[in-house]
C-alpha cells in the first residue's frame, strides 16, 4: 500500500489528500503491530477481526478499529485494481479521467457521501492523458514499459489479496462497518 500513496501523490496535487488518507490508515495498522501488548492480535487479518469482534471493539467510541481501517483500505484496493486494469486498456493519447471515473463509480463512490463524491469527481476530471500520467508516475520510457509489462502480474497478485480479504469480511459479516 505504500506504493499506492506514492501513486496518488504523483497523479497530481488534487490527489494529495488521498495519499495522506492512505498513509494515516496504514499508520493506524502499523501502530497496532508496534504495540507490544496487542501486536499478537494483529499479525493476521483473521486474528485482528476475531480479536476485535470478541472484545466488542468494532464500533467502540474512541477506538480506531483495525478491521474498519483495513476495510477502507480494502475498498481503495478495489478502486486501484479497476483503475489500473482500465489504464492498461487505454491508448497513450486517451484521457485517464473516464477510466478513473468509471472505476471510482463502481467502487469507492458507493461508500462516500455526496460532498466527497463531488470532490473526487472534480479531481478525476483534472487527470491527464495516459501518456502524461505514466510519465508522471513512472518517469523514464523504460520504466513505463517495465511497469506496463508488470501490470498483468500486479493485477493478478492484488486480485488474490483482495479476494482473500473480501472473503474474511464476508464470513464475519463486516462489509457494513461504518
Amino acid at each position: 500500500m505504500r506504493n499506492s500513496t506514492n501513486f496518488f501523490t504523483l497523479m497530481g496535487a488534487v490527489f494529495g489528500f488521498v495519499s495522506k488518507d492512505l498513509r494515516a490508515k496504514m499508520d493506524i495498522l502499523i501502530d497496532f503491530l508496534k504495540d507490544n501488548e496487542k501486536a499478537e492480535n494483529f499479525v493476521t487479518v483473521k486474528k485482528m477481526i476475531e480479536y476485535e469482534k470478541a472484545n466488542d471493539l468494532l464500533n467502540k467510541n474512541g477506538y480506531a478499529s483495525g478491521s474498519r481501517t483495513l476495510l477502507r483500505l480494502h475498498r481503495g484496493l478495489d478502486f486501484i485494481q479497476l483503475f489500473l486494469k482500465k489504464l492498461g486498456d487505454l491508448k497513450e493519447e486517451d484521457n485517464t479521467s473516464t477510466a478513473c471515473r468509471e472505476a471510482y463509480d463502481r467502487t469507492l463512490a458507493k461508500h462516500h457521501p455526496f460532498v466527497i463524491k463531488n470532490g473526487a469527481r472534480i479531481a478525476i476530471y483534472t487527470l491527464p492523458t495516459r501518456e502524461v500520467l505514466l510519465k508522471r508516475v513512472c518517469g523514464e520510457t523504460e520504466n513505463i514499459q517495465r511497469a506496463m509489462d508488470m501490470l498483468p502480474k500486479t493485477l493478478e497478485v492484488t486480485s488474490v489479496v483482495f479476494n482473500r480479504i473480501e472473503n474474511l469480511y464476508a464470513v464475519h459479516d463486516l462489509h457494513t462497518l461504518p
